[in-house]
């Protein structure tokens, strides 16, 4: 059993608050380990969620019917794949999709790289 015990200083407000989470875990008994490993685990996720939203508008969508939401979820995802291993330049995830969407032989080429597509 892990428990993180975290302050957080709200920059609007001014005050801090304290906030408790508890994990369950295999590892071995090593304070540092197990806060890097937890942390690396929410960096990861907060990256994946903040680019599907932003680029991607996941929030914003209106699909409830049935597996809708679900179903395109992992079709973002997929998507968000396929541009982050084929970018070639700097431009964002949402310059890379309306470029794949404008230009064909982009959109080839991304799927090439992503090994979806023998062309």
């Amino acid at each position: 059993m892990v428990k993180i015990e975290s302050r957080i200083k709200d920059v609007k407000v001014g005050g801090i608050h304290k906030e408790t989470r508890y994990y369950l875990s295999s590892l071995e008994a090593d304070a540092q380990y197990i806060n890097h490993s937890i942390r690396t685990h929410w960096s990861v996720e907060n990256q994946l969620h903040w680019t599907l939203d932003v680029a991607f508008g996941d929030d914003a969508s209106r699909k409830r019917k049935d597996n809708a939401a679900q179903n395109f979820s992992l079709l973002n995802r997929l998507g968000l794949n396929i541009i982050k291993y084929a970018k070639v330049s700097s431009m964002g995830v949402k310059g890379h999709r309306k470029k794949a969407g404008w230009d064909n032989d982009y959109l080839i080429y991304a799927l090439k790289s992503f090994d979806i597509v023998k062309i």
